[in-house]
């Protein structure tokens, strides 16, 4: 999100700013244009603090997550800056681009693959769907898309048959590299979504990377969802999520001492680990919505 937000600065106001970022995921800035080495103790340097306060108001305002950053730093500097692009603002090197394809001069051409998670971090159990239910998806679609899961070693990713097994093993440039490659991504919300609405596609692909979503009914999908993905959202269904996304964070307290354990996080309607809002998903509609790239033509 905060990509967005540098890019559509320089384009609301050119020429007016020199920038640099300091997060926690600098591999999400590498080959950008827009940034430009400081140091933030240079008496000539403005250190700002970004935020979304938006995301406060997002079951009541019809607005995108891409508008937080741009909201708040229009209110902290003053200025009019207005999101141009319906994705973040990621770059991919050449080298980056010919890497597969020394690769595959190597080995041989692979089936088209597709990214997935089967979990997520622990801090929001609710966003997570069923280990086993992934697995029905990559059985139905066995020999026809290559499913490649990825996830962090330390997050919960449970185990998946039939697929390349790179959980673990990526940094974050290395997936943001794979998902330029990817053909598709399925995940719950999660960083993966919006890799995959954020980094360019190989020439011959759709205009936009074909990506399910398994969302259930925890954030209200105008706030969340890419117009371009199969966003498979509850809200409305359920009285829970009947004004928006419920925003609760956990189906049960871990006991890890988060605040995310305090009975106002916890989800109010959980079947056996799911909340009902994602146990209503079912594997039969995850496929659907993955077929629905084929069955369109946005992908042979």
């Amino acid at each position: 999100m905060l990509t967005a937000a540098v890019r559509d600065l320089h384009r609301c106001h050119p020429d007016e700013f020199v920038t640099d970022v300091r997060t926690s995921c600098p591999d999400l800035w590498h080959h950008n244009p827009q940034i430009t080495p400081l140091d933030e103790h240079d008496p000539d340097v403005t250190v700002v603090d970004c935020h979304y306060p938006l995301i406060h108001r997002s079951n009541q305002e019809p607005r995108h997550f891409l508008d937080g950053f741009v909201e708040d730093l229009n209110e902290q500097l003053g200025l009019r800056i207005r999101t141009t692009e319906f994705r973040g603002d990621l770059y991919i090197s050449q080298a980056e681009k010919d890497w597969f394809r020394e690769i595959e001069d190597r080995q041989g051409a692979s089936l088209p693959f597709w990214l997935f998670a089967s979990g997520g971090k622990f801090d929001f159990t609710a966003k997570w769907w069923a280990a086993d239910r992934y697995q029905q998806v990559v059985d139905h679609f066995r020999g026809r898309i290559q499913f490649v899961q990825v996830g962090e070693d330390h997050h919960h990713h449970p185990a998946v048959d039939g697929v390349v097994d790179l959980r673990g093993q990526t940094t974050l440039r290395q997936l943001v590299r794979l998902m330029y490659h990817a053909q598709g991504s399925l995940s719950a919300v999660s960083l993966l979504m919006h890799l995959a609405a954020a980094v360019e596609v190989k020439p011959g692909m759709p205009l936009n990377r074909p990506c399910v979503v398994v969302a259930g009914g925890r954030e209200p999908p105008h706030f969340t969802a890419y117009p371009h993905h199969q966003f498979i959202h509850t809200v409305g269904a359920l009285r829970c999520c009947d004004n928006g996304g419920c925003w609760k964070s956990r189906t049960l307290p871990l006991g890890d001492g988060d605040v995310n354990d305090r009975p106002d996080a916890l989800c109010v309607d959980v079947v056996g680990s799911l909340p009902r809002c994602m146990d209503m998903i079912t594997p039969q509609d995850v496929i659907t919505r993955v077929e629905y790239y084929f069955r369109g033509g946005a992908l042979q």
